[in-house]
Parts: C-alpha cells; sequence; structure tokens
C-alpha cells in the first residue's frame, strides 16, 4: 500500500486502492476487468484511468457518496475510540513541533477533512493550529486556496512557500500564471515515487525539499 499510495489525492481512494490491492493478491475474488495483468507500476502510472473504471465495476456510482462514508466510519471510529485511531496515525519526525514554533504564518491546505487534520495536530502533535488556517475537503482546490491567500489584503507583498508532495498539484500551480509569487517546493519525504522527484528537480520553478529543511524553514 506504501508504494501505490502516491496516486491518492483524496481519502476516498484510498478504499478503492485496497480493495484493488485485494483482487490482484487474489485474482480469483475480483470483479474487476483491470486486474488481469495489472502490475504495482500500472497502478502508479494509470490510476486517474483506472479508478472511474473500477467504480463503476464495483458499482459506486458517486464520489461524494463514497467521500461522506469514509469520513462517516473515520467519525465513528474517533467517536468509540479516539486512541486507537490516533495511534493509527503518524506525523514525520519533527514536523508538529516546527509548526508548534514556527516563526512565519502558516496556512494548511489539505484534502483531508479539516477536522480530522485538526484533531490530529492537537491529539497527536500537541499543536493547538488555528482551524481558521486549515483548509480542508470541500474548500476547493488547492490551486483555488491558493489564489484565495495570495489575494488577502495582509499577504500583499510577502514573500509565499507552497509546500506540497503530490507533483501534480504543482503542475496545476505552474500552469495558473496567476500564481507565479508561489514559491514552490515537493516534499521528498512524502507520498511521491523517485521518479516524480527527479521529474521535479529538474523544473526550474519546483524546489525538492528535505525533511529537515522544511522543519528549519517553518522555525
Amino acid at each position: 500500500m506504501r508504494t501505490v499510495r502516491p496516486v491518492v489525492e483524496t481519502g476516498y481512494e484510498n478504499v478503492l486502492l485496497v480493495r484493488l490491492l485485494l483482487e490482484l493478491k487474489e485474482p480469483h475474488r475480483g470483479k474487476s476487468s483491470v486486474v488481469n495483468g495489472l502490475t504495482v507500476e500500472g497502478v502508479l502510472e494509470n490510476w486517474e484511468k483506472l479508478k472511474p473504471v473500477l467504480m463503476k465495476e464495483w458499482g459506486e456510482a458517486s464520489r461524494d457518496e463514497l467521500v461522506e462514508l469514509f469520513g462517516k466510519v473515520r467519525d465513528e471510529w474517533i467517536s468509540k475510540d479516539l486512541g486507537t485511531w490516533i495511534s493509527a496515525n503518524r506525523f514525520y519526525p519533527g514536523t508538529a513541533d516546527s509548526l508548534k514554533f514556527a516563526t512565519s504564518q502558516v496556512f494548511i491546505v489539505t484534502t483531508k477533512q479539516a477536522r480530522f487534520a485538526a484533531t490530529l495536530l492537537k491529539e497527536l502533535g500537541g499543536v493547538d493550529f488555528p482551524t481558521d488556517k486549515i483548509f480542508g475537503l470541500g474548500t476547493g482546490p488547492k490551486v483555488e486556496v491558493l489564489k484565495q491567500l495570495q489575494s488577502r489584503p495582509e499577504h500583499q507583498g510577502m514573500i509565499l512557500h507552497f509546500v506540497e508532495d503530490r507533483l501534480a498539484t504543482l503542475h496545476n500551480v505552474i500552469k495558473d500564471p496567476a500564481l507565479d509569487r508561489w514559491n514552490l517546493y515537493l516534499g521528498n519525504w512524502g507520498y511521491n515515487t523517485p521518479a516524480e522527484r527527479e521529474a521535479a528537480a529538474a523544473i526550474t520553478r519546483v524546489q525538492v525539499l528535505d525533511l529537515p529543511d522544511f522543519c528549519s524553514k517553518l522555525k
């Protein structure tokens, strides 16, 4: 799962991905036409094409329904046993303390639902992060959130930095001239592949950032 995790943009996709991996492991139990001959490399390269096929063949008609179900199950888990949900997650070393003692103004832009991000920050990281600075699932695409942030009067004249672990998201930012003010970074500790890190290093506007450098920049 760790190997193919970089294809996931929004949490509900994990449900599809886990089921696909199970069918790849036990093809005789599979119900999808894409399983035959599919490899892990094939999943990494073709996830966006595979996803709608899987949803159709598995009878998952609505992305929104899967998002709601994914959130509902997580809400129930948190309500029944917060401790085990917290223990199933982790922060990368140093990130929580760096957020806690950050000297720059920091916003979190995530495809995770904001309430889950806030709970993890507080319960796992000990960080009382302002909820109005968390832009989670449902607040719009990341490129639109960046536009909102840069347009705020108090941010005029500031140097803006955007750290992301999905190369596809950085490509979307680069394609939009309205976002030329942002300095862009690909976090090499996140969910990306060696090929994506190599591709990012060849893009003039993108700096590949390692975890210690990220933590030191926050402080």
